[in-house]
């Protein structure tokens, strides 16, 4: 029998090899012209899951999945006042949407160190209150006479047609600073994860290193906007981790496996998305995410839902020997 260590490595590798050759051949066999935007959304979408199912793994871990989706709902009216204060320049809206996920944050951690307000209610609370916030901005600017507000909402439900290749470099340099980060502060972020009283107890400083998780997390957040949207962007964060988790019992596996699992699901997504007109590509990729959770679920070893039933049914065929034989 294979050990998880290995069969881990060893997906990480197929999974690999898939998107660099599976992803090219589907194309041609279904007959889709690979034009200069799909391939530049392709990449882009590749490069934004491996970021997000990266970061994502510590949100699953910490049981903090709410916190991705507060986050991104957040973002709203960040985008909104940019657009008030700076116009439609997309990256004063980034900015803007990361500055307000950051605040959400902030708002977050105060509310659950200065309250009895639990993190799941606090977190409720802020993805709310933001996000309704962000929709009456939007219904003002939408209303306003001028035309400069055209297209705005996108940053709702996503629209990756407009993502061009300098967005697509801005991702790989990001993400690089996030994978370096990841690295430099690997075993803190890996201490607060798993025990955070005892990485409190030694003298780590576990609010600050909570924060610059959350900042790293803010930044995928902000980064996927364009392509996958504020409601559908917590699950291009969560479901490669999850997906991932059901592999693996280890950290640094999991980290790699999510980043594989996001990279296939948003290439994936971007194809499927261009068999039709009609079909939208945030939500592909969020699909394509969703079926990898649905398999890994079902197939893992040792997790999955096809495991457990043949280890229920091995364990009742042992009790009943077993009371035959003392019988």
């Amino acid at each position: 029998m294979i050990k998880p260590e290995k069969r881990a490595g060893l997906l990480i590798g197929g999974l690999t090899l898939v998107l660099l050759i599976g992803v090219p051949l589907g194309a041609q066999v279904f007959n889709i012209q690979l034009t200069y935007t799909l391939a530049t959304v392709a990449v882009g979408g590749a490069l934004l899951g491996a970021v997000s199912g990266a970061l994502g793994t510590f949100a699953v871990l910490r049981q903090q999945s709410l916190m991705g989706d507060a986050l991104s709902h957040a973002a709203l009216p960040g985008v909104a006042i940019a657009f008030l204060i700076a116009g439609r320049s997309l990256g004063w809206l980034l900015l803007g949407a990361g500055i307000a996920s950051w605040l959400a944050a902030h708002l977050v951690a105060a509310i659950t160190r200065t309250t009895r307000i639990k993190q799941d209610a606090a977190m409720g609370m802020t993805l709310t209150a933001f996000f309704a916030f962000g929709v009456a901005l939007l219904a003002y600017i939408q209303g306003r006479p001028d035309a400069s507000q055209a297209g705005l909402d996108r940053f709702i439900f996503g629209q990756a047609a407009a993502m061009m290749q300098q967005d697509v470099v801005l991702i790989a340099i990001v993400g690089l600073f996030a994978g370096a980060a990841l690295l430099l502060f690997w075993k803190e972020f890996k201490l607060i994860t798993f025990n955070a009283e005892f990485a409190r107890a030694n003298g780590y400083p576990v609010r600050a290193l909570d924060m610059a998780l959350s900042t790293l997390i803010v930044v995928a957040i902000v980064l996927g906007l364009q392509l996958a949207g504020v409601i559908l962007m917590v699950g291009l964060l969560i479901a490669p981790a999850v997906a991932a988790r059901q592999w693996t019992h280890h950290l640094g596996q999991m980290v790699v496996l999510a980043a594989v699992l996001g990279a296939a699901s948003g290439a994936t997504g971007a194809v499927v998305s261009a068999l039709d007109q009609g079909l939208p590509t945030g939500p592909m990729i969020i699909v394509a995410a969703s079926v990898l959770v649905a398999i890994s679920i079902t197939l893992a070893p040792g997790r999955g839902l096809i495991w457990t039933l043949r280890q229920q049914a091995r364990d009742r065929r042992r009790f009943v020997t077993a009371a035959l034989r003392e019988d």
